[in-house]
């Protein structure tokens, strides 16, 4: 089952996330992002350590690290 978060104007958004590589090294970073569209590839869940929040303007989800 695919997670979806619908906002304060009653749109839907899936999360997704993608591996990245950053510049400068071999290192990749994992990104996590939402979009309106379901498509392959959307996440089941939230994933450990992180709570979905609100912006109160734009009402656009984002990830956020919860406290320890």
């Amino acid at each position: 089952m695919a997670f979806s978060y619908t906002n304060k104007k009653g749109q839907k958004y899936y999360l997704y996330t993608t591996q990245v590589q950053l510049r400068g090294g071999n290192r990749q970073q994992t990104i996590y992002y939402f979009s309106k569209e379901e498509k392959p590839g959307v996440l089941d869940a939230v994933p450990e350590g992180f709570e979905v929040v609100e912006n109160p303007r734009t009402g656009l989800p984002v990830l956020r690290r919860t406290g320890k």
